[in-house]
C-alpha cells in the first residue's frame, strides 16, 4: 500500500528536496505540498494524506499549533515532526500537542523514507539517544506536567508488567525488543502496550514515553 505524503514547511528548497527524495522511495507518494500551519491543516482536511511531514517554525501558523488542530481534527492523524533539534526548543511540545515522532532535517533519504513508513503503519519514531536528550533538555518546559510517580492516581490501574512495560517503551525499544527483553510473544506486548495507553488515556507510544519521562519512571542518561 502506498504511503500518502504531505510536507508542511516554509522553505520551498526543503519541501522540494523531501518531495522529490520521497518520490523516488517505493511505496511513499508526496501528495501535496503546505508553506505553512495554516496551509497545512487546509490541506490535511482536503487530501488526508497518511503522513505529514512538520517544520515547527512557519508563519501563520506554527507546526505546534497546526499539529494541535490536525490531530484535534482527526485523532488517527500522523504527525512527524522535522526539526533542526539543536535550536528546536519547541519539539518537545510537538510531541505533547499529539505528534507521532520526530526526524532530523539532515536525515538520510533512506532515514526519511524509514521514518515516515513507520510513523504510517500506527508506531512511534523514537530512536532511544535522541528521546533521551529531547526530554532531558525539555521537559521542563512542559505546560502541564504529568502527576509524579508518588502520586497515588499517578499511574492509574497500571499492572507491574504494564508498567515494565510502559518503562522500556520510553527506553525507546520496539515491540520486539520488549518482547526478546521479558521473554514473552510480541503479542502480548502488543496487548500490554494497548492497555498502557488506553488506562493512561494517552495518544500512542511517543506520548507514553512522554509521560515516563516526566513522572521520572525512567532517568535520562
Amino acid at each position: 500500500m502506498t504511503v500518502r505524503v504531505l510536507i508542511a514547511d516554509d522553505q520551498m528548497m526543503v519541501r522540494e528536496g523531501f518531495s522529490v527524495l520521497l518520490n523516488a522511495m517505493p511505496g511513499i507518494e508526496v501528495v501535496g505540498e503546505a508553506v505553512n500551519g495554516r496551509e497545512a491543516v487546509d490541506r490535511v482536511r482536503e487530501l488526508a494524506p497518511d503522513v505529514v511531514l512538520m517544520d515547527i517554525r512557519m508563519p501563520e501558523l506554527n507546526g505546534i499549533d497546526a499539529t494541535r488542530e490536525i490531530v484535534a481534527a482527526d485523532a488517527d492523524a500522523k504527525v512527524l515532526v522535522l526539526t533542526t533539534f539543536d535550536l528546536d526548543e519547541y519539539v518537545y511540545q510537538a510531541l505533547r500537542a499529539g505528534a507521532s515522532g520526530f526526524l532530523l532535517k539532515d536525515a538520510s533519504a533512506r532515514q526519511l523514507a524509514d521514518g515516515v513508513r513507520v510513523v504510517a503503519s500506527g508506531d512511534a519514531l523514537l530512536a532511544p539517544a535522541v528521546t533521551r536528550r529531547l526530554i532531558t533538555e525539555f521537559s521542563r518546559l512542559a505546560e502541564t506536567p504529568r502527576p509524579t510517580a508518588g502520586s497515588p492516581d499517578a499511574f492509574g490501574d497500571l499492572t507491574e508488567r504494564e508498567t515494565e512495560v510502559l518503562i522500556l517503551i520510553a527506553q525507546g525499544l520496539s515491540n520486539g525488543e520488549i518482547a526478546a527483553r521479558l521473554v514473552v510473544a510480541e503479542s502480548t506486548i502488543k496487548t500490554h502496550v494497548s492497555r498502557v495507553l488506553v488506562k493512561l488515556d494517552l495518544r500512542d507510544r511517543t506520548q507514553a514515553a512522554v509521560f515516563a519521562y516526566e513522572a521520572r519512571l525512567v532517568t535520562p542518561g
